[in-house]
């Protein structure tokens, strides 16, 4: 969800957030709230309400007789879902997409062989109707209906392993799908092998067949790093 739908702090933070995350204001600016309260025309209230949501990131950390000052990059929160929109809306967007492209290919084919082995019947079920509607939406510039299967397809998989920590990764994995398709970092349509992929994964996973389902993942995984070298080098 847009910052933009919480009020007045979520406009400050719409500005403010992508000017940190784009290094518009490098680690160790000092940002005084009097004076973003006057540039945004907000009471000091609300800045200090959208100084505790970037705090809440690790973006930027407040001191006594210091003020608002912003952290090194290597302290921010990058698994929360809004710096992770942030940095793909701006220039970072090739190393963000890379970087969580690879953490996806480290992490999903392991989640995906443990799908295979706990994934319930009502889990399978759900990848298999997620991947047909990915075939449904494969075809005729469908991005979005694309988007909506294959996100909750990915989800399916990441709870269905049974290990809370990969389940938590699903709006992570959300954001990169949404990333390279509202960026169009994809083409036109999704490539016909991938989507033969997630079906063939989806049918794996059902079987009970955990070495297959890695294998596909990994294959998955591949193809979208090597989008990236086409479309976004």
């Amino acid at each position: 969800m847009s910052t933009s739908g919480r009020g007045l702090h979520g406009r400050v933070l719409d500005a403010l957030g992508p000017a940190i995350t784009a290094g518009e204001y490098p680690p160790g600016s000092v940002l005084r709230t009097d004076e973003l309260a006057q540039r945004f025309d907000v009471s000091r209230s609300v800045m200090r309400e959208a100084v505790r949501v970037l705090e809440s990131m690790h973006l930027v950390e407040s001191r006594r007789r210091v003020g608002v000052t912003v952290r090194p990059k290597a302290e921010w929160n990058v698994y929360d879902p809004q710096v992770i929109r942030w940095r793909l809306a701006g220039a970072d967007r090739p190393q963000q997409l890379r970087s969580l492209t690879v953490l996806r290919s480290a992490i999903e084919p392991v989640a995906a062989a443990l799908a295979a082995k706990h994934a319930t019947a009502e889990q399978c079920a759900e990848l298999t109707e997620c991947a047909l509607g990915m075939v449904a939406n494969s075809k005729g510039h469908r991005l979005e209906g694309y988007l909506f299967h294959d996100i909750a397809f990915h989800r399916v998989i990441l709870r269905a392993s049974g290990n809370e920590m990969f389940a938590r990764l699903g709006d992570v994995v959300a954001e990169v799908l949404t990333g390279r398709t509202r960026h169009e970092v994809m083409f036109e349509d999704p490539d016909p092998a991938a989507v033969t992929l997630h079906v063939r994964l989806a049918e794996a996973i059902r079987a009970g067949d955990a070495g297959h389902a890695e294998e596909l993942t990994r294959e998955i995984a591949e193809g979208a790093l090597q989008e990236l070298d086409i479309l976004a080098p």
